[in-house]
């Protein structure tokens, strides 16, 4: 009777293999040349306006792919703009809309590598996260995120035909 049970529960197993899941999931990542033109869009937008900016495209995996920091841009804008862009590809929302959400002692608006101010989008398509692109620099975030805005429309077209 032992070995019946255990020849049963040996099976059970083998019958679901078509719905097991898979060991290995694809993530789309941007191009290093879309990247690119993302952030040299973005830096363009902001010089159209005067300003000197640092922008920072990550992949969907936080990594930056692209930082670049214009001629008179301080340096700490280099950090800022990476860590904005981490912040809006982890929530998928523009940071403008996350300024003052978090505001408890331990909430992620106090996690170290994340900065929660306008100035970065999430670069999404076909309802997929491959990444995000930050700006810091400008006077105000609204005037970062309106380049970082440039940056993305350099490039959805491309991506939404891509996925």
């Amino acid at each position: 009777m032992h070995r019946l049970i255990v020849a049963l529960l040996l099976l059970i197993p083998a019958a679901g293999l078509a719905d097991d899941p898979p060991v290995t999931v694809p993530i789309q990542r941007l191009a290093m040349d879309v990247a690119l033109t993302a952030a040299r869009a973005t830096l363009a937008a902001c010089r159209e306006k005067g300003m000197n900016v640092a922008v920072a495209v990550v992949d969907r995996g936080g990594h930056v792919q692209v930082l670049l920091r214009d001629t008179l841009a301080m340096p700490l804008t280099l950090k800022i703009s990476e860590q904005k862009a981490y912040a809006a590809m982890n929530f998928n929302t523009p940071t403008s809309e996350l300024e003052g959400r978090f505001t408890a002692p331990f909430s992620p608006g106090k996690v170290d590598g994340i900065v929660l101010s306008a100035g970065a989008l999430p670069i999404a398509a076909a309802g997929t996260i491959i990444g995000g692109i930050g700006v810091s620099g400008a006077p105000s975030g609204q005037v970062d995120e309106a380049c970082a805005q440039a940056g993305l429309d350099a490039i959805i077209d491309e991506l939404e035909l891509a996925l």
